[in-house]
């Protein structure tokens, strides 16, 4: 590992040098946790995966957000439900300091393969920001809320691992900036959507009107901001703004057993591989294609550099045959990917200065 670390400022002097060379190339041409949780809930929750380990805090008798760990063939896939049933899921500030919590711990766990949100509460993913209680606060008190509402749903974004969304029921508001923080979205036929805020006379502040037009475009967000438009699932799936539609069951969880089947195809792919390639995903759609192209080129090179270093320690000749070597092979590419996690925080960060002097030679080419 140190070894590893070691050798990512050479290789981040070389990605300095390619985003470098690209840039002046497209210059030259135009153009934490309670007791073990089993189940609860009835026959619909029988019929779910089982927690290995859950946490949340009380509040009027309730856990507001339960994580779950989930077991068995879901290792590695962890849930998070929103759990206001007397508010809708609105988003207070004991939930945001609850998120934010869960969030900051699961950025850092290298066992988490992919996270999904969801609702407890049937019929309601989130309503939005929590009004009876932003009635009670003060001016200075509703500023600080929003900026912590806006950095909580940031804080999702940039989780290092798949997040899905689970939509079963209505997303309103900073319900639906939640959602959209998110990798997927998976909604059932029956849940509305939309951003509202201009009924309210106010605009979206938690991410709505840069995530929503970089996910439908430009135009079409402008029309549903605009008009505070709810869309069901089919029309939501019909814009692009979910990646996948189904019809609602008797359980109201169609949307949350769609998101864990698409979570187990996660699964089996490499860990670290899954978190570069959302990181080389997410931070080459925010420049031009030929600084996107050096991103891409930097993130590979950082597996291949622990690819190699892990198979310069592995012992080969105890591995016979062609079958067992291919074997070795996966399973040393696992460790890699396992034993890389640690790393990957300090690479984006230099990751992102390249970036930002890659976009100042383009500015100031």
């Amino acid at each position: 590992m140190a070894a590893a670390l070691g050798g990512l400022g050479l290789l981040q002097g070389r990605v300095r040098l390619a985003a470098a060379a690209a840039a002046a190339s497209s210059l030259g041409h135009s153009g934490r946790r309670a007791p073990l949780r089993r189940g609860g809930g009835g026959a619909a929750a029988a019929a779910l995966p089982l927690a290995g380990r859950t946490y949340g805090s009380h509040a009027k008798e309730e856990e507001e957000l339960r994580v779950q760990y989930l077991d068995d063939e879901h290792k590695g896939i962890v849930v998070l439900g929103l759990n206001r049933s007397h508010a809708k899921n609105a988003l207070s500030k004991n939930l945001l300091k609850m998120m934010s919590k869960a969030v900051d711990a699961l950025k850092s766990d290298k066992k988490v393969r992919t996270v999904i949100i969801r609702s407890e509460v049937p019929g309601i993913f989130c309503a939005g920001a929590d009004l009876k209680e932003r009635a009670k606060m003060h001016a200075s008190e509703v500023s600080s809320f929003v900026s912590k509402a806006r950095a909580t749903i940031n804080e999702m974004a940039n989780l290092p691992v798949p997040t899905i969304a689970a939509i079963d029921g209505a997303a309103l508001g900073g319900g639906l900036e939640l959602a959209l923080a998110c990798d997927i979205r998976v909604a059932a036929s029956s849940a509305k959507m939309g951003l509202v805020e201009t009924k309210l006379a106010i605009i979206p502040g938690a991410g709505g009107t840069q995530r929503l037009p970089r996910t439908i475009g430009m135009s079409l967000a402008k029309e549903l901001i605009f008009s505070a438009r709810i869309v069901n699932g089919e029309e939501a799936k019909s814009i692009g703004l979910i990646s996948h539609v189904v019809e609602q069951n008797e359980a109201g969880d169609a949307a949350y057993r769609r998101a864990l089947a698409l979570a187990r195809e996660f699964l089996p792919q490499g860990p670290v591989a899954m978190r570069v390639a959302k990181l080389a995903i997410n931070q080459g759609m925010e420049v031009d294609l030929v600084t996107g192209l050096a991103i891409e080129e930097a993130c590979y090179a950082q597996i291949l550099s622990g690819i190699l270093g892990m198979l310069r320690r592995a012992d080969y000749k105890a591995l016979s045959t062609k079958w067992s070597r291919m074997a070795g092979m996966r399973h040393v590419l696992m460790e890699t990917n396992h034993l890389s996690v640690s790393s990957l925080q300090t690479f984006e960060q230099k990751l992102k200065r390249v970036r930002e002097k890659t976009c100042l030679l383009t500015q100031n080419g």
